[in-house]
């Protein structure tokens, strides 16, 4: 019998769970569980207090639009209603803004990219005379073994 982690058993009842609310097929066939087995993992999560369930971060991202528009007594109703403090619905819009901006800081600036440009050119330069020095010294390699081979031949037909 196989046995599964509890991260992977989260994630595949988060599916399942509100506010994403997947079928028990769809999940079953993309984690590659059995669907009895799923409905066993799904039954053992909801028989547990709503603190301790695992929030996928789709989950999540979907929670943060739900209460965007939320004055502060709907965010809190709608937190005791799924088993959310709000600090943590805030948290979770935190680190949503910073993944989000993380890219648009993270782009190389103009300067950068024509720097970055130039030393590929160079690089590329010193490879292609590289490479022809390799090609020029395995030739005068391969000439100077059969010149080798040629006077060791014909020293040995003088003697």
């Amino acid at each position: 019998m196989a046995r599964y982690g509890q991260s992977f058993k989260n994630r595949a009842v988060g599916r399942l769970l509100p506010p994403e609310s997947a079928s028990l097929e769809e999940v079953a066939r993309e984690v590659g569980v059995g669907v009895w087995t799923l409905e066993r993992w799904r039954s053992e999560a909801l028989s547990r207090p709503a603190r301790e369930r695992a929030w996928t971060a789709a989950a999540r991202f979907d929670a943060i639009l739900t209460t965007a528009a939320l004055d502060e007594a709907g965010k809190s109703a709608w937190c005791r209603a799924n088993g959310v403090y709000p600090q943590e619905l805030a948290d979770w819009l935190q680190s949503a803004t910073q993944a989000l901006a993380a890219p648009e800081e993270a782009r190389a600036s103009p300067q950068q990219t024509r720097q970055d440009r130039e030393r590929i050119k160079e690089l590329e330069r010193e490879l292609r005379r590289k490479d022809k020095a390799l090609a020029e010294t395995a030739a005068l390699l391969v000439l100077s073994k059969k010149v080798a081979a040629i006077f060791n031949r014909d020293m040995g037909e003088d003697e």
